[in-house]
């Protein structure tokens, strides 16, 4: 619970929004972009690393998660609102990608597209951590994941 507190104190509503949007928008997109998608997705080539299929929204509804925690706490601790705009903007594009590589299958924008979300995710943590350093450390987990996450659609896109 030490966690979800800021300031000696949790603020559910504040928390429940910051959770709630990464968490419904990423499954909402998920269902939007990837219901037609999953048996093209089964036929593409894929490179030795990539996981099973199942691992995806595993991971990501605990990533979505502690990205929604880490905005709770970046947000509690300023009144700049302008400081989570990198967090806005890193979020549209997550949600962007996966239309970009499973709806639209247009994989080499989608890897100039997580490329650029890998930036914006990078920026987002550096200024969660200036600001409260669990924030920023909870962003560390997402970063890494799409690191890997970039390999895996460069790979299938030139496989491809």
């Amino acid at each position: 619970m030490e966690l979800l507190k800021v300031n000696g104190k949790i603020n559910a509503g504040k928390l429940a929004a910051s959770v709630l949007l990464p968490v419904v928008g990423g499954s909402l997109v998920g269902y939007f972009a990837t219901r037609n998608a999953k048996k093209e997705y089964k036929r593409l080539e894929k490179p030795g690393f990539s996981p099973p299929s199942w691992v995806f929204p595993t991971v990501w509804t605990g990533l979505y998660t502690a990205m929604g925690i880490a905005r709770y706490r970046a947000a509690a601790k300023t009144e700049k609102k302008e400081r989570l705009l990198p967090y806005d903007i890193q979020l549209g594009l997550n949600f962007l990608w996966s239309f970009l590589f499973f709806k639209w299958n247009l994989r080499g924008a989608a890897f100039v597209e997580i490329a650029l979300l890998l930036g914006m995710i990078t920026l987002t943590a550096y200024e969660f951590y200036q600001l409260d350093q669990t924030a920023g450390n909870l962003m560390i987990p997402y970063a890494a994941w799409v690191t890997f996450a970039l390999g895996l659609n460069y790979s299938i896109w030139k496989m491809n």
